[in-house]
């Protein structure tokens, strides 16, 4: 899931470039950009709400990994390492070998991705009298007292289930590249990144956020890296539509798109304020909506800017300012901006140890 995520955030912010080759219809246009709206909507609503269950999970499985202010400096480092190398490798290398490469290991992470996102589906269609037998994938190091355990993986029918569902849609992005598999894996990713990854504080988040809004200005207006990387890389790491889809169907191939880092990214910080609204223990949730209706105007001012200019815009450029400012602004009026910023999670390492104990316990 992390390096799902570093690749996104590093083709992140090639958001919505349309080719130049090709004159879209108004129609077709609005379609496009309007359903790379609604398609960016979906796994921070839903992932921001699933990670307020997460959080409270004492399954050890899906345990979020709490990103700390440290680990959010280092990022847009770790996130310009990782572009920077791809860029090269693209230079160096064969494009052909790299990207089946890249395809295979997104394949794999895709389906995982994918069946994590559907398993609460497939378990409510699910019959109960449908016979749902435990399995334990257990791998382990040395013999005796000196027996380590590398893996440690239960599971149940039903998994196995969305697993064999998720690969459907595996092998056929594998074998066709077609776009409807890509988004379904894209959005998979998405909504994994919202749900799992889980800053510790709004500090950590202004953090995160502030440093990758930098980066993503830099590589987008200073060098042209990022749209090198963007063109060559053959990955489910960015959300596609069609503008020409009216005239050309499924078969449509010129296309609008949306990077996956420009979806995360705000997305796990509007899903800590999901989080902190629910630590209020009130009825409303005031900063999550606030926050969430910033995203949209931060989304359509990106759309906007760059449809008036014909030229790629780092979304981040105006996504952070709106997904920050505005929860501010608010918490200023409601006078708990304090409150929010003293607001701090759990790390996961505590959860696990309580998870370890209960256990231990039956």
């Amino acid at each position: 899931l992390d390096s799902a995520l570093n690749s996104s955030a590093g083709n992140g912010s090639d958001a919505l470039n349309a080719t130049v080759r090709f004159t879209a219809t108004p129609e077709g246009t609005a379609l496009a950009y309007g359903s790379l709206l609604f398609m960016a909507l979906l796994p921070i609503f839903f992932g921001a709400l699933r990670s307020v269950r997460c959080s409270k999970s004492k399954n050890g499985g899906e345990m979020p990994e709490t990103i700390t202010s440290r680990d959010a400096a280092r990022f847009p480092i770790i996130a310009s390492g990782t572009l920077f190398g791809l860029y090269l490798f693209f230079k160096l290398f064969s494009q052909e070998y790299i990207n089946l490469l890249l395809s295979l290991y997104f394949f794999v992470l895709g389906v995982l991705a994918l069946s994590h996102t559907i398993s609460p589906l497939i378990a409510s269609v699910f019959p109960a009298s449908f016979p749902n037998k435990p399995y334990q994938l257990l791998f382990t190091q040395g013999t005796g007292e000196n027996k380590e355990e590398i893996l440690n993986y239960e599971f149940d029918t039903k998994t196995l289930v969305c697993l064999l569902l998720s690969s459907v849609v595996g092998v056929w992005y594998l074998l066709k590249k077609h776009w409807i598999a890509n988004n379904l894996f894209g959005l998979a990713f998405a909504l994994n990144g919202v749900e799992l990854l889980h800053l510790n504080n709004v500090s950590t988040g202004c953090i995160l956020l502030g440093g990758l809004f930098v980066y993503d200005v830099f590589w987008v207006f200073g060098t042209n890296v990022m749209v090198t990387v963007a063109k060559s890389f053959e990955a489910p790491i960015k959300l596609v539509f069609p503008q020409d889809l009216l005239e050309k169907g499924l078969g449509a191939s010129n296309f609008a798109m949306l990077g996956l880092g420009d979806i995360v990214i705000p997305g796990i910080f509007i899903a800590l304020l999901l989080r902190f609204d629910v630590s209020l223990k009130k009825n409303t949730r005031t900063y999550f909506y606030t926050s969430f209706v910033a995203y949209i105007f931060g989304l359509v001012l990106t759309i906007f800017i760059m449809h008036t200019f014909k030229h790629a815009q780092p979304a981040l450029l105006y996504l952070v300012p709106a997904c920050v400012g505005f929860p501010v602004i608010v918490a200023l009026l409601k006078g708990e901006l304090t409150e929010m910023f003293r607001y701090e999670e759990e790390a996961s390492e505590e959860a696990g140890t309580d998870s370890e104990s209960e256990k231990k316990d039956q």
